[in-house]
């Protein structure tokens, strides 16, 4: 029987790491809780965890988190193990790979987008679950 990890909480207001507005950032970031960019950063983003861009944040990367949240821009590949959300003011430009994908009404996508094989379990999707005869 496969193993199945307790579902994270993600919680926006907890963070355990920020980049402020006028900050800029060239590197590799690894973190674990929620990291929350509003300045300038450009690289490669790795965490099982939750990176939200702020509305000023500017992340030119290669990201694999759990969870992002786009207020700002972003450029380049984000592959996510549970959801992508872009807010009213986030504008996505390059890949997105992620089994859910949440778009705002005044958002801006130019990318192309994948779902990959982590889709939210039926009773949580409100899907029933089809039963074999």
């Amino acid at each position: 029987m496969k193993e199945t990890k307790p579902k994270p909480e993600w919680n926006e207001s907890k963070l355990t790491g920020f980049f402020d507005d006028g900050t800029e950032i060239e590197g590799q970031l690894k973190f674990k809780g929620s990291f929350r960019i509003d300045g300038y950063f450009k690289g490669k983003v790795q965490s099982e965890d939750m990176l939200i861009i702020g509305e000023q944040g500017r992340v030119d990367a290669d990201v694999h988190v759990g969870f992002a949240v786009v207020n700002g821009e972003f450029r380049g590949e984000i592959k996510c193990d549970d959801k992508v959300e872009i807010h009213d003011r986030g504008r996505v430009f390059g890949t997105v790979m992620a089994p859910r994908l949440l778009i705002s009404e005044n958002a801006q996508l130019d990318a192309n987008f994948e779902t990959t094989d982590n889709p939210a379990p039926a009773e949580e999707t409100g899907v029933p679950e089809k039963k074999d005869d």
